[in-house]
């Protein structure tokens, strides 16, 4: 099931790439979150240009990715959205 929720950071946000994925250091706090995406996601998804779908679908990825994998994936931005480190539209 795909949709069109594009993420984009939050004001005061910051993100890096990091083996295991994303850090992400809020002004607002200060505090840091950690997304475990591996090389699925990049610091250039958050220009909120693709949805999660499309940015899976035309980055290269070492192997398979399968829904479950993206599923989850999608769950964890939605937790980051919860805390304000990252928008949705």
């Amino acid at each position: 099931m795909e949709t069109d929720t594009r993420y984009t950071l939050a004001s005061g946000t910051q993100v890096r790439d990091e083996d295991f994925g994303q850090l992400f250091y809020t002004m607002a706090g200060p505090r840091l979150y950690f997304l475990s995406s591996g090389s699925l996601l990049d610091r250039r998804f958050f220009q909120g240009e693709y949805t999660l779908e499309q940015w899976v679908k035309h980055q290269t990825v070492q192997g398979p990715v399968n829904k479950s994998q993206v599923s989850e994936l999608g769950q964890s931005l939605n937790q980051l959205v919860e805390k304000g480190v990252i928008l949705d539209y």
